[in-house]
């Protein structure tokens, strides 16, 4: 008998689990009987059934799945919900409180009161995408697809475009249907060019549908001549190639006319490459994203084949709304709309996130062990085990109920003794609490994480402070994992809006576009706004103020908008602006407002003086104004 190898893999902190690492390494048929499926890759096999451990202890149950692998007393065991109350707890954490979609520059500040051209474009775009985020419930497609990835390790997110919508759809996909192609040779942490969605549809007898596999193919591959939805000689629907135009006749002899192309497509006629100028690139480019969506009855599948390599000629292709057959059907794009999110930060050169509950599962099943005991302890301790003896009733040997107001007679000898179990469950419960503190040690959540603080017991806000220092790390790298794809998702669905040709988008460019997570940690308010107050216009813009106050707490929903609203009232500096430059203009640029200037008063004209004689035309007075040149008298003598 040979030696078992110890291989060390991306989900290897399984292995303890016999239901997941047999004698020959592999997960259990009988507990995990979908990643033994004939289409499933050997590759994908151990990941699947991941999943479903993962799950299982999500849902509270993991004794159910061991009792299906073998183990008999499984079902005994007590599963209180503690995973699940870990995952929802990191989940919440790495959210925050709210998160907004953010473009930079969206709040810079404006130039004589109206904003830069890129200024305006940013914020122009940041509002459409807001819109699609309300329009599509982004904030609950979040968490639908990051309560995934923190139990499982991995999120799936799914774009496409609607066109009775008119925007791009968002859908959260089990990561357990996600198949990327990833060669030997591939680097992992590059996105493959070949993706699927493969899952099996059960028997339906009542509408006569046998068991069937469904796939959804996304491929970057290059342009081609354009084609239509038609049908096969067996009348199947398919794609098939345009009819070519009828040949040339040259001087030179027969010329073959150039293939149907997709309108706006390019022919270079020396090497007969197709390309295609998108809206949102600087270049033309060779290649599109080809859709297929194809079902196969699992009966028709023959031979040693695996999602990758099934037979198209036995699958039928689905339909869209609009009429055109997903069968290589070109997207007009060129990228994949699909968005992988892994939990953690994958190692280098690899695809995959790590689960939360990794490190913490074998604690998991001893608080699990320490629970079931705990419980029997409580029942002997509530209702504890009697010996009587000398007992003048009941002398044949027969059981005696106990009961509250139970009286029995002694003999002379008799006696009465119970078992006191207490102490051992005041002892149980005392280890149920070492695992729980182990778990949260592990995970790196602490008390006040996970609301099992007592406030009272804090000695200052830095000690509270300085015990988050753990958690920080944790949600640090988490976030980090998920910057780059949150922005790839934004960056998809601008790029959605232009080919789909939406008025509302047009002329407009692509921007870098974020998700801004909101705090998660109990933030000192009165602290925040004391340094706003005295660091604002002085260390720090306006900008920066406010939007320290928003991810504070303070309800502030919108930062430019309440810029604008502060800015409007600040009449001191107003002031002060209109005696320094004497500009009416400028001031009401300032508070936001038109200022009509104040019309010029006319020249006053005064009464002339008593006996004064009207001037001389030339002598330098005005005979209406009683004025006379320094000198003269204005008398009648003189």
């Amino acid at each position: 008998m040979g030696l078992r190898s110890v291989v060390i893999h991306a989900w290897s902190w399984l292995n303890y689990k016999p239901i997941y690492s047999n004698d020959l390494g592999m997960p259990n048929r009988r507990a995990f009987p979908e990643a033994q499926a004939m289409w499933v890759p050997a590759e994908d096999e151990k990941r699947l059934a991941a999943y479903k451990l993962l799950a299982a202890y999500d849902q509270n149950q993991a004794a159910e799945l061991a009792e299906v692998g073998g183990d008999i007393h499984a079902r005994d065991r007590r599963e209180f919900g503690d995973p699940s109350m870990f995952v929802d707890t990191l989940m919440a954490h790495v959210l925050g409180r709210e998160q907004h979609i953010t473009v930079p520059g969206a709040e810079d500040d404006t130039t004589d009161g109206q904003p830069t051209p890129e200024a305006a474009a940013a914020a122009r775009v940041q509002e459409l995408l807001e819109k699609w985020a309300e329009a599509e419930q982004l904030p609950m497609r979040t968490q639908q697809c990051e309560r995934k990835a923190v139990s499982l390790g991995d999120g799936v997110y799914r774009l496409a475009w609607d066109p009775g919508k008119k925007r791009p759809t968002l859908r959260v996909s089990d990561p357990g249907f996600y198949f990327p192609v990833i060669g030997e040779d591939d680097d992992g942490g590059e996105y493959p060019t070949r993706v699927h969605f493969a899952w099996e549809l059960p028997e339906d007898p009542k509408r006569g549908l046998k068991a069937r596999l469904r796939r959804i193919t996304y491929e970057l591959d290059w342009i081609r001549p354009a084609t239509a939805s038609g049908v096969d000689e067996s009348g199947r629907a398919v794609r098939a190639p345009l009819p070519a135009p009828e040949p040339i006749d040259s001087p030179d002899g027969i010329e073959l006319p150039p293939p149907p192309l997709t309108p706006g497509d390019t022919l270079n006629p020396d090497t007969g490459a197709i390309s295609r100028q998108y809206l949102w690139n600087d270049e033309p480019s060779f290649v599109t994203c080809y859709l297929t969506d194809a079902t196969w009855e699992l009966g028709d599948i023959k031979g040693p084949v695996d999602v990758d390599s099934l037979p198209l000629s036995v699958a039928t292709f689905a339909t869209r709304s609009d009429g055109e057959v997903l069968d290589r059907l070109d997207l007009l794009i060129d990228f994949i709309p699909v968005i992988h999110v892994p939990n953690t930060v994958p190692p280098a050169e690899e695809h995959w996130g790590q689960s939360s509950l990794a490190k913490v599962l074998q604690v998991f099943d001893e608080l699990a062990g320490a629970d079931t005991d705990s419980s029997r302890a409580s029942a002997t301790t509530g209702a504890p085990i009697i010996g009587i003896s000398g007992v003048q009733t009941g002398r044949d040997g027969s059981q005696l109920d106990v009961a509250p107001g139970t009286a029995w007679n002694l003999g002379e000898n008799g006696r009465l003794t119970s078992i006191d179990t207490a102490p051992q469950l005041a002892g149980l419960r005392e280890h149920v609490h070492d695992l729980k503190d182990r778990a949260a040690n592990v995970a790196r959540l602490p008390a006040v994480a996970l609301g099992t603080l007592d406030p009272s017991k804090v000695p200052s806000g830095y000690a509270l402070q300085l015990s988050l220092g753990p958690l920080d790390s944790l949600v640090g790298g988490m976030r980090l994992a998920r910057d780059h794809k949150y922005g790839l998702l934004l960056r998809f669905v601008q790029r959605l809006y232009l080919a789909g040709q939406h008025p509302d988008w047009a002329g407009v460019t692509v921007q870098p576009a974020h998700i801004t997570w909101g705090p998660y940690a109990p933030t000192d308010k009165q602290s925040i706004l004391e340094q706003v107050t005295a660091g604002v216009d002085k260390v720090f813009s306006r900008e920066t103020a406010v939007r320290m106050l928003a991810e504070a707490g303070f309800p502030i929903d919108d930062v430019a908008e309440e810029i604008k609203r502060i800015e409007s009232r600040q009449f001191e500096q107003a002031k002060a602006l209109a005696d320094a430059t004497g500009d009416t203009a400028a001031v009401g640029d300032f508070l936001g407002i038109k200022i009509e200037p104040d019309p010029v008063p006319p020249t006053p004209q005064l009464p002339p003086v008593p006996g004064q004689q009207s001037g001389q035309p030339g002598d330098g007075t005005d005979p209406t104004s009683g004025n006379t040149p320094p000198g003269q008298s204005g008398g009648n003598t003189g």
